[in-house]
């Protein structure tokens, strides 16, 4: 397996982002954010009531909770293409759809594959993990 010790991965916990950080977590399509990550952006990051995607304050909204994975692909997409122009922000991406959502993490890493190969983007290990393995097998 690849060497993961210099990767940088999401903080189970984040409490505080630095000026040129973002909170990146999972949404409803209407925007209420009462549980989970949702409701720590709220809390602490800038999200809006209301808003159910994109950037909102030091965090960015993608939703998980419309329907099955190939619902959320989409919006996973246009998150890492903002993230690959905004190369000076670093964006930390929780276990999006892996809570209230009810999707495992082997359904959703595969979505941030991309990301994977930005230097600003920080993943959850557990999906680090996933697209490092499914990386190997395909290069078998």
């Amino acid at each position: 397996m690849e060497n993961l010790e210099n990767l940088k991965y999401t903080p189970d916990n984040i409490t505080h982002l630095d000026e040129d950080e973002v909170f990146v977590f999972g949404s409803n399509l209407q925007g209420m954010h009462c549980g989970g990550a949702a409701r720590t952006a709220v809390q602490k990051f800038g999200a809006i009531m209301g808003q159910g995607e994109g950037m909102q304050g030091q965090s960015y909204a993608i939703p998980t909770m419309q329907g099955g994975v190939e619902t959320i692909k989409p919006y996973v997409d246009r998150f890492i293409e903002l993230a690959s122009e905004w190369d000076q922000t670093t964006f930390y991406v929780t276990r999006i759809g892996c809570g209230i959502a009810g999707f495992t993490d082997e359904e959703i890493a595969p979505l941030f594959d991309k990301a994977f190969d930005l230097y600003n983007v920080r993943l959850p290990e557990s999906f680090v993990k996933i697209i490092v393995r499914n990386r190997e097998k395909k290069n078998k």
